[in-house]
């Protein structure tokens, strides 16, 4: 599959070499710990052998990016996509949205109906990429979901995740120019305020209303600045987000939507 307006071809990879260079794209990403890597290139190669997804973004002959995942329950249903990313070598080439495609029409022509993954809920760009460009549902709120990992980008701060799902059928979303004053302007809360620069969740909350939840621009950068603050705004966020998903997934009572400035916005689905 080939992306012409952005250079970047996706193929599946199989080759011990291949998959060793992928795990290599990965560390440079994550700059994990050397024994403690997202994925071993033996896992790959099982995975790939076994006929779970396994597929690389070139850009030119150089693997800049890749994307991994897995048959998950109900069998026969779904996807799981345990891990995406694109190296220094894949920016400006829209790697990720390439890469989503490709798993998308994988998913669609083995029969599938939807394709699962989780986030982190603090990292606006791929809250947007995600709910606001791909239009991936969230359905349930998982706190330390990892537990104990070791990698630079997210720290020492705790695992949380964010569980979404996306129809392998569902419609491109319309782009949007909402803004947060818009979205006030129809009575909804913002329920995070800072207090002395520390993030809270305020207390005397409506059941019913449209909640605003805003999260950092750059939290990666501020966890490699002010990690106290990090840790205040993933427990602002988490108690904020964790009652909207209390059922698990197993039924839905808000519509989540992702704004270019950075904020939630999340509407009971009864209204």
């Amino acid at each position: 599959m080939s992306h012409p307006s952005t250079g970047v071809e996706i193929r599946e990879l199989a080759s011990p070499g291949e998959l060793h260079e992928l795990t290599r794209v990965f560390d440079d990403v994550w700059h994990p710990d050397p024994g403690r890597r997202p994925v071993s290139a033996d896992m790959l190669r099982a995975l790939s052998h076994a006929g779970n997804y396994v597929a690389g973004a070139f850009v030119g002959d150089r693997l800049a990016g890749g994307s991994v995942g897995f048959y998950a329950a109900p069998a026969g249903t779904t996807l799981h996509s345990h891990i995406t990313g694109a190296s220094r070598i894949g920016r400006g080439h829209n790697v990720g949205h390439a890469l989503k495609l490709h798993q998308r029409d994988w998913a669609r022509s083995r029969g599938l109906r939807s394709i699962t993954w989780t986030f982190d809920p603090l990292v606006a760009r791929n809250a947007y990429f995600t709910i606001a460009e791909l239009g991936a549902v969230p359905v349930a709120y998982y706190r330390d979901f990892y537990g104990e990992l070791s990698d630079e980008l997210a720290g020492a701060d705790e695992r949380d995740r964010l569980l979404v799902t996306w129809p392998v059928d569902a419609p491109e979303p319309e782009p949007t120019t909402e803004t947060v004053d818009d979205v006030l302007a129809t009575g909804a809360r913002l329920i995070i305020e800072l207090d002395d620069d520390r993030p809270r969740v305020v207390t005397d909350i409506p059941v019913g209303d449209t909640l605003l939840i805003p999260v950092p621009r750059d939290i990666e950068a501020m966890r490699r600045s002010r990690p106290v603050a990090a840790s205040h705004w993933r427990l602002a966020v988490r108690d904020a987000l964790t009652p909207v998903f209390a059922t698990n997934g197993t039924m839905l009572t808000h519509r989540t939507r992702f704004l270019r400035s950075g904020h939630y916005v999340v509407e009971p689905i009864d209204r």
